[in-house]
């Protein structure tokens, strides 16, 4: 069973979410910082700019999204080291204010993350 778990950011938080991280490089709109209880946002391990906006959440380039995300985890060394680190002490969720649930920069994060354990 994996420690990392996902959850938007427009839900409930979760008294079993262990450690939460915002991992989107936005802030979700329409959110306070209150409400979304999160122990970091780690903007570093977002996607470039670039990136996420050659993607625009369009289901048809995730394949290729999900490449170019690994290969820029690649080279971010510092902050997948920090994720893992959290990870050390147990679940981590990753928060993202993605409205697709299946296609979105925490999903990406996540199997980057369980392929490389």
């Amino acid at each position: 069973m994996s420690s990392i778990w996902l959850r938007r950011a427009y839900d409930t938080p979760g008294h079993t979410d262990g450690q939460r991280i915002l991992v989107d490089r936005l802030w979700p709109r329409g959110v306070s910082k209150n409400d979304l209880k999160l122990d970091e946002w780690m903007k570093d391990i977002a996607p470039s700019d670039d990136l996420r906006e050659w993607f625009d959440h369009d289901a048809d380039k995730w394949e290729g999204f999900k490449e170019r995300y690994a290969k820029e985890l690649d080279e971010n060394k510092d902050a997948v080291a920090a994720i893992r680190e959290r990870l050390a002490d147990g679940r981590v969720t990753l928060v993202s204010g993605a409205k697709d649930e299946e296609h979105n920069n925490a999903v990406a994060l996540k199997a980057y993350l369980e392929k490389q354990t």
